[in-house]
């Protein structure tokens, strides 16, 4: 079974999380909008290793919970919190995937 392939410069998978200009673009959106503490972390947890080590994972939520969750999990399993970005109705997480 060949392993899936990755783009050297991986763009946006979602307008919502399209980038700013300097921005790392995400190669996985990952869609927890309307779920509460903890699932948003639970499905991260579960689908970082969808993306090499280096690339972004945006993690869209409304849950407020997510604000503090997701850059706390990122600390505690030593991957990249990279930036929260204001969406219309809840935050786009940003991380980098760093092993």
């Amino acid at each position: 079974m060949t392993p899936p392939q990755f783009p050297a410069d991986p763009q946006p998978t979602s307008p919502a999380t399209a980038t700013e200009p300097g921005a790392p673009a995400p190669t996985l959106t990952i869609d927890a909008m309307g779920r509460k503490c903890p699932i948003p972390i639970i499905m991260l947890a579960e689908r970082i290793r969808e993306v090499p080590v280096g690339h972004v994972v945006a993690v869209l939520a409304d849950d407020p919970a997510a604000q503090t969750d997701v850059p706390a999990w990122c600390m505690l399993k030593s991957q990249e919190y990279l930036q929260t970005r204001e969406l219309a109705s809840g935050w786009a997480f940003l991380v980098r995937r760093s092993y």
